[in-house]
């Protein structure tokens, strides 16, 4: 029986986003030529910026994995962390999409990919191809309340601390507690799957930040992009 699984990503004004979607697309459709004997259907979705909302694609989709022999569609949030999108948004658009398909056609929700434990093996690799003293987690941030555990949880995993681009603790305000603990090299990760505009904005923040601390080294490190890594850990999730 052929599988079929749908990504949902965000979705982006910024080109670069949906660049890297479409590769990490093709190297899952690598994997599973190489290393699978069924076949997977795999689409992308996306939450904002189509003109459709999210469960029209869904039952769009949903139609073209019928036609192709399926009897259900698995559903993957492309997030890093358990914001309002992964907790509300994206289960009530399944839930209205479910009701427009029918019963006879099964739709699952899976895990969003920032709950998968090999994450931290993803980012503790990028790490080690940077030499440094003290490293600094950045991520979106949310007001949203409890929203700062996961990234705590998986900074103190990877021996970082966490900053917040739109909420405190800010990335200026953690080096500048590294500094005065004496940290004279500092590398920052962005805690982000894509490049965009926030990681630009980040990366201009770190020339900023050599400027203000000329005697501090600092290092910028890459969000994930679209990796062979990236694909193991949602073909993990494909896995039947």
């Amino acid at each position: 029986m052929l599988s079929a699984y749908l990504l949902v990503s965000h979705g982006s004004r910024d080109p670069r986003p949906e660049i890297a979607l479409q590769q990490l697309t093709e190297l899952i459709n690598q994997k599973q030529q190489s290393y699978s004997s069924s076949k997977k259907l795999v689409g992308l979705a996306y939450l904002e910026t189509r003109p459709e909302p999210l469960h029209i694609q869904i039952k769009e989709f949903a139609h073209h994995a019928v036609l192709a022999g399926c009897d259900s569609l698995k559903i993957i949030p492309l997030f890093l962390l358990p914001g309002v999108h992964v907790m509300q948004e994206i289960p009530e658009e399944v839930a209205l999409a479910q009701q427009a398909v029918g019963k006879d056609f099964n739709l699952e929700l899976l895990p969003y990919i920032g709950s998968n434990p090999g994450l931290t093996k993803l980012l503790s690799q990028q790490m080690a191809e940077i030499i440094t003293q003290a490293w600094v987690l950045i991520a979106h941030g949310s007001r949203r309340p409890g929203f700062q555990q996961p990234v705590e949880t998986i900074a103190a995993n990877i021996g970082a601390v966490a900053a917040y681009w739109s909420v405190a603790p800010s990335l200026e305000a953690q080096v500048e507690q590294l500094v005065a603990a004496g940290k004279e090299k500092i590398a920052i990760l962005p805690y982000f799957l894509f490049a965009g505009g926030i990681t630009d904005a980040i990366a201009q923040l770190t020339e900023t930040l050599k400027l203000k601390f000329p005697a501090v080294t600092f290092q910028l490190a890459q969000p994930l992009g679209a990796s062979a890594e990236l694909a193991d850990l949602i073909w993990d999730l494909m896995k039947e």
